[in-house]
């Protein structure tokens, strides 16, 4: 069995019946991932599966800090006993060091988790902020309105939404680059 038929098999347990709309989310980010095969070759499999599993720390059972990716990937670690791998991209998606910032918890993620190879960093946070909360396929600065909108402009994931922006843009830049990129050899 591969990473993404394990993932999916544990997300949808922890996501699809207690965080319905979170579960269309992950189905739809990692349909991005897909998207991404021509880019990655052999990592594709590695990054659907932390694409399923990017938001298990929102699952009720997992919440501890508060922080999701930090909450995820602990539960990845410790409990699923996943690939290191795995971890770290789900650690730190979506440049995830701003929140832990924010949440006063770098020092606790940088301890606990190392960072993940930039490409595959970088095809993780395209995957989920070109992704709405609904599953579907979305722009990215659409995709940061949402967050703003649903959250409030005095919320620690909005404050860290407006820190990581640029990171989040340069990342989804950099796919879309690469993605254009790979059509032009292969078309």
């Amino acid at each position: 069995m591969g990473h993404s038929e394990w993932a999916y098999g544990l997300a949808k347990d922890l996501l699809e019946t207690t965080l319905p709309r979170r579960w269309a989310h992950t189905l739809g980010v990692a349909e991005q991932a897909e998207t991404l095969a021509a880019v990655l070759g052999a990592d594709t499999d590695t990054l659907i599966a932390a694409c399923l599993l990017h938001d298990i720390g929102y699952a009720p059972d997992l919440v501890d800090t508060g922080m999701h990716q930090l909450d995820g990937a602990r539960y990845l670690r410790d409990v699923a006993g996943a690939d290191e791998r795995l971890c770290r991209l789900v650690a730190y998606h979506s440049c995830a060091d701003n929140e832990a910032r924010q949440r006063d918890l770098l020092d606790v993620l940088a301890k606990e988790f190392d960072q993940e190879r930039p490409d595959l960093a970088r095809a993780l946070t395209y995957c989920d902020m070109t992704t709405s909360p609904d599953g579907r396929h979305v722009d990215v600065l659409d995709r940061l309105a949402e967050i703003h909108s649903r959250y409030g402009p005095e919320h620690v994931v909005s404050r860290s939404i407006t820190d990581s922006t640029p990171c989040i843009l340069a990342s989804v830049e950099a796919v879309t680059t690469a993605l254009k990129s790979s059509r032009g050899r292969n078309g």
